[in-house]
């Protein structure tokens, strides 16, 4: 059984991603043909191919037995089917300086967790890897474009086996297309000015308002946001029109502490939509220059 989570307009989707950099090494990905229908790559345990004009999808294998039985009924019940994850991404210009991506990402194992978490939770998680990217993606065009499409590699620097699928589009798209998109005559080389970092970023007009899940997600929080203000100004108006002796110190004291937590909550929950559903900012992308 495939679980599929698929996430569009410009974002993505499906399982966590761990960082490790202590114990990272280097990812041996290696470019076995490009021709006019694309190209093809193999990694260790996975193998990618690019389908022109906008399509690439890749599967990763890991874990599993499948050869290890003895031929029994029960040794082939023993056997473990690997696990397997494919990677479709679909980016598709739209317009110079502005692409739509489409992530998908069936597999066959945790299906279990897509019947729990809702999809808006993986697509906040997911959004902060192509995010933290965005800025530095921007900026890179730009200087890709006034330099030369077809002199990239002057400019840059890709010296890892990991970096193999860009080099290999990069490769394609030189041969291929001349080394840049054909806009035919609407595109004169030039790209729009860059927008304000809020605009750049924005999350609620490139995902969410697109979003169904998404978006039904911030409704309710904005509500439940709306709803603890509400609580927590009820609650101090009790204590503040409740004579002395009429309510216990201790009642008192709980309607007091009950009327902060939902005043913080209110405040962290309204600081939670603004960075998962609005704009969140990533300094480190200033970086490239």
């Amino acid at each position: 059984m495939l679980s599929d989570n698929c996430q569009t307009n410009t974002r993505f989707n499906s399982f966590t991603v761990k960082r490790d950099r202590e114990g990272g090494r280097p990812l041996e990905m290696n470019v076995t043909k490009i021709d006019k229908n694309g190209y093809t790559a193999q990694q260790q345990n996975g193998k990618w191919k690019f389908l022109p004009p906008c399509v690439l999808y890749g599967s990763i294998t890991f874990g599993g037995n499948p050869n290890e039985s003895d031929g029994t009924a029960k040794g082939k019940l023993a056997q473990k089917p690997p696990r397997q994850a494919l990677l479709i991404f679909i980016c598709m210009p739209v317009s110079p300086g502005n692409s739509r991506l489409i992530f998908a990402s069936p597999r066959n194992f945790a299906v279990w967790m897509d019947r729990i978490i809702p999809r808006w939770v993986y697509h906040i998680n997911q959004n902060l890897i192509i995010d933290s990217d965005l800025y530095l993606l921007h900026v890179e065009e730009k200087k890709v474009l006034e330099a030369d499409p077809n002199d990239w590699q002057k400019i840059c620097f890709v010296p890892t086996k990991s970096d193999a699928l860009v080099v290999g589009f990069r490769k394609w798209i030189k041969k291929y297309s001349n080394g840049q998109l054909n806009w035919g005559n609407n595109f004169d080389r030039s790209l729009p000015p860059s927008p304000p970092r809020e605009q750049l970023l924005d999350r609620y007009w490139s995902h969410v308002v697109n979003c169904s899940s998404c978006n039904a997600a911030y409704k309710s929080l904005n509500a439940l946001q709306v709803a603890l203000q509400v609580f927590s100004v009820a609650l101090v108006a009790i204590v503040a029109a409740t004579k002395q002796g009429l309510i216990s110190v201790v009642a008192r004291n709980t309607l007091v502490v009950a009327a902060v937590l939902c005043f913080v909550g209110s405040k962290w929950l309204s600081h939670f939509i603004y960075k998962n559903f609005r704009y969140h900012d990533y300094n480190h992308a200033f970086v490239f220059h």
